[in-house]
């Protein structure tokens, strides 16, 4: 197993076991090992071979689980889940049982979803005390701080989705509060649009919004009103993205359970109130095979670690320490899964296929389809090994199809674990060649040169000194004429690709992904606030459960920076 310098510094700081000294105890292997000793422990104890899978698994760097599952798994007490959605009532007694409840998750490594939408206004009278109400961001404020003082697992600080639906009567107070860049910085921030919201926009209409408590209409504005103000912050800040409620409630797979108001913080998990997830990546940079032809797509193993992935996952619904009993039992009621990719980026460039091109959209809708296919498979033959799902009934699967998970799939950012897997994030564009990591480790910062960019310039006999030298100062090599049009093509970065392929990507993956995809599309600094409106329209039309942008720039603390020798020393 080799490791780059960067992942065995993450892996230093976060994941490894250490004494009361802050000695550390474990090797990489060491750690695989204990994750796949206990994760294999599920149901009647013989793991049957399957540690030694779930080991050969992560050691090659195949598939990674959430950063949970591999900084907890094997201690006593061990919570392994990533994300987690909790209720926020409309009384003071749930809110703060809430708050209690996320500061647990959050020391415990997890991170949680709230939808604010029940609370009542601010300034709506409260009977009990006779007062008037601090209204719902009054609280997001409160669970913000909070969060600022508890450290997930001691090791990451904790991460939030506050949602708002578009008819609360704090919508407008909501959409502006990060307009100060120093606000809410534990928050990502979603307004819950609905369809006939973004009909009113349409048709300039007027829209209502409804106090919760009395459920009467507080006050009239013209919908396309307030979706210039959503889109001017998003512009402004990054926040707030969009969440698409109608969306993500006709593909609930089990409708009779309800509706789903929330989501976990990236928005790649649609969840209900007290439901958690346990998330894990398949690293497709590692799913490809060299051929007399090239390289190609290594669809035997794929599927082979398909097969052991979702059998990870779900053996940690059944060896998870919950610390919530309303946890275990929404949990284990649906047993929801998430498998996901990272390394997209990467297969394609080693496939010589352009981000931007419909090749590549249409290998990434082959690609999930087949993830989808065989994970279904494979939970449908865990449902005849052991049983299907609790609320299985409850579901679309019943009566046609036994199925061990209620969801199988789901994109997520792949923030850390693509550190340690030493490949790209999810199914984002490289962000540049080179570029520093800030923020990731604390004050630490990581220079990053992409390993696959300079394997294909030494493949086509140009990589150089004079070459690395340039990358390093400019993070891309698209002024560089000297290198052929079809190259530069391949190597074009997250803010060189048009907005439009960004889209098409996420819907590519979205189309077999039965969660939903964490994908920000990242925005030159000279974007405008039209092209943003034009971006959070055509999510909405393309059938898409969330969307979020970014643009360069528009926050002060931005984790990963286009490396410029003359901007930064530590390049």
């Amino acid at each position: 197993m080799k490791l780059t310098a960067n992942a065995q510094q993450l892996l230093n700081a976060r994941y490894f076991l250490k004494d009361a000294q802050g000695k550390v105890l474990e090797s990489p292997e060491q750690l695989f090992r204990r994750v796949a000793k206990h994760v294999a422990g599920a149901g009647s104890g013989q793991n049957n071979g399957w540690e030694n899978k779930f080991y050969t698994v992560m050691a090659n760097l195949f598939f990674m689980p959430n950063s949970p599952t591999l900084m907890n798994a094997g201690l006593p007490e061990g919570q392994l889940s990533a994300c987690f959605v909790l209720p926020v009532e409309d009384s003071l007694a749930s809110i703060f049982t809430t708050l209690k409840d996320t500061a647990m998750i959050h020391q415990s490594g997890g991170g949680t979803g709230y939808n604010f939408s029940k609370l009542r206004p601010h300034g709506d009278r409260v009977t009990s005390s006779g007062g008037v109400s601090s209204g719902p961001m009054a609280f997001i404020k409160v669970y913000d701080t909070a969060t600022e003082h508890v450290r997930q697992g001691g090791k990451r600080r904790g991460a939030n989705m506050g949602i708002l639906n578009v008819d609360h009567p704090d919508i407008e107070e909501f959409v502006v509060a990060k307009s100060k860049g120093d606000k809410l910085q534990n928050f990502n921030l979603s307004v819950g649009i609905t369809d006939d919201f973004m009909k009113a926009v349409e048709s300039d209409s007027n829209w209502e919004l409804v106090n919760p408590r009395t459920k009467k209409t507080a006050k009239t504005i013209k919908a396309k009103e307030l979706w210039r103000l959503i889109v001017s912050q998003a512009w402004k800040t990054g926040d707030p993205g969009l969440i698409f409620l109608d969306t993500i409630n006709t593909y609930n797979p089990t409708p009779r359970r309800g509706g789903i108001q929330s989501t976990n913080p990236c928005g790649e998990v649609p969840l209900f109130e007290y439901e958690s997830c346990n998330l894990g990546s398949l690293n497709l940079s590692k799913m490809l095979i060299s051929t007399s032809k090239g390289w190609e797509v290594d669809w035997d193993v794929l599927e082979q670690t398909i097969e052991v992935a979702i059998r990870f996952l779900d053996n940690v619904i059944s060896v998870n320490h919950y610390l919530l009993p309303q946890v275990e039992k929404e949990t284990k009621r649906n047993r929801k899964i998430g498998l996901g990719v990272m390394g997209w980026a990467e297969m394609l460039i080693m496939l010589d296929i352009p981000y931007a091109s419909d090749e590549a959209i249409s290998l990434g809708e082959k690609i999930m389809k087949f993830i989808q296919s065989k994970s279904y498979q494979t939970s449908y033959h865990l449902a005849k090994e052991r049983e299907v799902f609790p609320s299985w009934e409850e579901s679309i699967y019943h009566p046609d199809r036994p199925m061990r998970n209620a969801t199988c799939n789901s994109i997520a950012p792949t923030g850390s674990i693509s550190v340690i897997a030493n490949t790209s994030y999810s199914i984002e564009p490289l962000y540049a060649l080179a570029y520093k990591r800030v923020g990731i480790l604390e004050d630490q910062t990581q220079l990053e040169i992409n390993p696959v960019f300079v394997i294909k310039m030494k493949q086509f006999g140009l990589w150089n000194d004079k070459l690395k030298e340039e990358v390093l100062r400019a993070g891309t090599i698209q002024h560089l004429e000297y290198i052929p049009e079809e190259i530069r093509k391949l190597f074009e970065t997250s803010l060189e690709i048009p907005w439009t392929y960004h889209l098409q990507h996420q819907r590519a993956f979205q189309k077999y992904t039965d969660n939903a995809v964490s994908k920000t599309v990242n925005l030159s600094k000279d974007t405008n606030a039209e092209t943003i409106s034009e971006i959070y329209r055509a999510a909405w039309e393309c059938g898409l459960k969330g969307i979020t942008v970014y643009r360069d720039g528009s926050k002060a603390n931005q984790v990963l920076q286009a490396c410029h020798l003359n901007r930064s020393s530590n390049c």
